[in-house]
């Protein structure tokens, strides 16, 4: 019997065709309707024939869209609270993938995403959707906010030491893949190439959501790196109180993990090779008792766990199927 049906709103691009594939071969979820603008009328494998889904794009239509449904609304920030709503009324659970539900706090969304949230009393109850620290919430929620590719590499590294990290700097990379599928002069192939540029220096949107979930503001600095699908956080701060030995401190995360099955606590620094294609993320930390510093790395990839992967590990909480259920590639 199928768990229920997950329609993709958005699903021309990167993240919305991933997480239709996704979908499309999940054991227990039935893939319904499939939206785009401009693509609307092409079948999605003539987009990414990689993900072989013959399902055909076409244009949104609300009523396709049934009460108890999931809707995964993969549409750029700014333009999903809208629509979030509008299913919302329906009677449908929602997983917005956009940025629109992340920040509690709905001042912030005019100084950072630069439109006023329409639905405060949606917003009021979206569960932020990383899993590692909202499970129980995700299962029962109306609307599921996926978290962003930085926040999600970045809090795996430092969550564990919440209240026993400060002076957190973020040193981040993404491959070219995280800025979306429009093409733009600074994602162009020989602006790329050989070549890491940082960006977005002290206003990037990823700093408030990390801040939220931290509990303290961090400094956070993105690079762009030329690489397809990856992302590295390295995490740098200072110890409140007594610094841990190395070994007891990459013990501590061992244990902290041991009942989340995508995150993999390793002996050694990762590369974005290690998750590539992947729902996984692998963190190491370690520590310097004398100085009493703190580094760890987080590493993802971008548009798996870091978005659609990580979108579908919320769906299967959401409809009560098990958490790595069409994530494992068998």
């Amino acid at each position: 019997m199928s768990a229920g049906t997950v329609h993709v709103l958005g699903a021309a691009g990167f993240t919305g065709a991933q997480l239709a594939a996704l979908v499309a071969t999940h054991p227990q979820l039935d893939l319904g309707t499939i939206t785009a603008r401009a693509d609307a009328g092409r079948r999605l494998v003539d987009l990414y024939p990689e993900y072989r889904v013959t399902d055909v794009l076409t244009e949104l239509d609300l009523a396709s869209i049934a009460p108890g449904d999931i809707a995964a609304v993969c549409y750029p920030h700014a333009e999903a609270a809208d629509l979030v709503g509008q299913l919302y009324d329906r009677g449908a659970r929602i997983v917005d993938v956009s940025a629109d539900h992340r920040l509690r706090d709905p001042k912030l969304y005019p100084e950072v995403y630069g439109f006023t949230h329409p639905r405060e009393e949606i917003l009021a109850q979206a569960v932020y959707g990383l899993p590692e620290r909202y499970r129980d919430e995700i299962r029962g929620a109306r609307v599921v906010a996926n978290p962003g590719c930085f926040p999600t590499a970045s809090l795996l590294a430092i969550l564990p030491l919440r209240a026993r990290l400060t002076d957190v700097v973020i040193d981040a990379k993404s491959g070219v893949s995280g800025a979306g599928r429009t093409p733009t002069p600074t994602v162009h192939f020989s602006s790329v190439t050989e070549n890491v540029t940082a960006y977005k220096v002290l206003t990037h949107r990823h700093a408030p959501e990390i801040a939220q979930e931290f509990g303290q503001e961090v400094l956070f600095t993105p690079h762009l790196v030329p690489v397809d699908r990856g992302l590295l956080a390295s995490c740098y701060a200072r110890f409140v109180g007594e610094t841990p030995h190395p070994d007891d401190l990459l013990a501590e995360y061992a244990r902290f993990y041991a009942d989340h099955p995508f995150v993999e606590v390793v002996d050694a620094p990762p590369g974005m090779r290690a998750v590539q294609g992947t729902n996984f993320a692998q963190v190491f930390v370690t520590s310097d008792p004398r100085r009493g510093l703190f580094v760890g790395f987080g590493v993802i990839d971008n548009l798996g766990k870091g978005a659609a992967g990580q979108a579908l590990q919320n769906i299967n909480l959401m409809t009560g199927r098990p958490e790595t259920e069409g994530l494992l590639g068998d």
